[in-house]
């Protein structure tokens, strides 16, 4: 296997190599610099690349193999993060020019983690301004441009984590690290075609990352498979003290059950207006196959609660707190997007009063979605009735319809993975999510790993013809 094919591959492919000396760390971190510098470039996906880093990073692990010394199944693995994470050695802009020459002194604790279990840091990869803080209205809303998507050029790679997605579905990297307030995982994971895990919130310490809503951000992997995801959560889960919201419990991921062993509810949402029937049908095609491996399959009745209305309040009102100084600045205020002004003033109309009734309600609604997986091992619901949306789209538009199982798991703090299930008619990725209850990551993932095994949605790539612009 060349470097240029291991940057495709599974990371449980790729590591016995390094580990066996059959593949230099070095080469294959060379060969992810030298595609991000030429295709991540073209997708947009890159802010900076870390090369006098990786390349030291890269020698460092080669002389510990050489050695004997064995970090794990990520030593030798090149990858990128978000650029709402801080890294030591390059600015931190979360894609914002306001930020686009700000350098911080340490690591965010995730990249800690990841590089003492001998994972190589190649390159800090675009986000949507302020990690689409306020509001993805346009794809354009991104210091780096518009995030392009591999599978079409043409299109959206999501947000908030467009980058992430984008570098791991073109074969630019081993893995990312992506971040998730509403949505910025599970979408760019779903329009990409790749394996996203939005862990339990706590699960994974956001220290050193940029804080846009303190009660819903998470942190989590975006890789080829959920195999994968496993095994890059297992490196930077556990509890952090400066992250007082990160949890002490082990992140237990072990254990392979057997899909007769599930009882999948699946959650379809009153009203919903899938836009490609060819996506509805993926994902109806993947509920069969569960069945024939044995699964249980049921319909699954969100109860009748204010999940979108509390998720707005909870979100808008913590969103506006986090920035609260850029939006009253005189000098920077007019540099921030007309969102950033409109969500300033809407929230001028939420009260004390409202947050606390509305953090009120959301205890019901997590104790209500509690009640509703009693009944089910996993509920399982589409990533987004509709593939990756071409860069012109009204965003808001877009993403106007209710999704009151995305809304209701965010503020439930629920893990959810999302894996392809197929493609549209234009050749589109389509993505489903199955969603577990708290600290249950390893049941979902075990579910995960079984749909994979028999399916090669994961493996596919964006083709030649597919990856040029134009």
């Amino acid at each position: 296997m060349t470097p240029e094919e291991a940057l495709s591959a599974p990371l449980t492919e790729v590591a016995p190599l390094l580990q066996k000396r059959k593949l230099s760390a070095v080469a294959l971190a060379e060969a992810s610099l030298a595609k991000l510098e030429t295709r991540g470039r073209e997708l947009n996906a890159v802010v900076n690349l870390m090369r006098e880093r990786a390349l030291a990073e890269a020698k460092a692990v080669e002389k510990e193999i050489a050695s004997g010394k064995r970090r794990g199944l990520l030593q030798g693995i090149p990858y990128g993060a978000t650029d709402t994470l801080a890294a030591k050695g390059a600015p931190t802009t979360w894609g914002s020019r306001l930020f686009e020459n700000r350098v911080f002194d340490e690591d965010a604790v995730v990249i800690r983690r990841l590089r003492e279990a001998g994972a190589v840091l190649v390159a800090k990869l675009s986000t949507t301004e302020l990690g689409g803080a306020f509001g993805d209205g346009s794809a354009t809303t991104a210091m780096t441009a518009p995030g392009k998507n591999p599978w079409d050029p043409a299109r959206w790679a999501g947000g908030s984590s467009s980058g992430s997605a984008a570098a791991v579905a073109a074969g630019l990297i081993g893995f990312a690290i992506a971040s998730e307030t509403r949505g910025g995982i599970t979408h760019p994971s779903a329009f990409c075609g790749v394996s996203g895990l939005c862990p339990t919130y706590g699960r994974v310490p956001r220290t050193g990352g940029m804080v846009r809503a303190w009660t819903l951000d998470r942190l989590g992997p975006i890789a080829r498979s959920a195999e994968d995801c496993q095994l890059v959560l297992g490196a930077i889960a556990g509890a952090d003290p400066s992250d007082p919201a990160s949890l002490s419990a082990p992140a237990d991921l072990k254990g392979s059950p057997t899909a007769r062993e599930y009882h999948v509810g699946v959650v379809r949402s009153e009203g919903t207006v899938w836009a490609d029937e060819e996506a509805h049908a993926a994902f109806e095609d993947s509920l069969r196959l569960l069945a024939r491996l044995g699964c249980t399959i049921e319909e699954a009745k969100l109860p009748d609660l204010p999940f979108e209305q509390v998720a707005r309040i909870v979100l808008e009102a913590e969103t506006v707190a986090a920035f609260y100084a850029l939006l009253t600045s005189e000098k920077d205020a007019p540099q921030l997007p007309k969102n950033a002004r409109i969500a300033f003033e809407a929230s001028k109309t939420i009260s004390g009063t409202d947050y606390v009734r509305a953090m009120q309600a959301r205890r019901t609604i997590q104790r209500e979605l509690d009640r509703l997986l009693a009944k089910f091992d996993v509920l399982m619901a589409p990533a987004a009735p509709f593939v990756a949306v071409s860069l012109d789209s009204r965003l808001d538009q877009t993403f106007s319809e209710p999704d009151p199982i995305g809304a209701g798991a965010g503020l439930a703090g629920m893990p959810a993975q999302v894996v392809p299930c197929g493609f549209s008619r234009a050749d589109l990725p389509v993505g489903l999510q199955i969603i577990g209850r708290p600290l249950e990551e390893r049941r979902i993932l075990a579910l995960a790993r079984l749909f994979q095994q028999r399916t090669d949605w994961n493996r596919r790539r964006p083709r030649a013809s597919q990856a040029k612009e134009g």
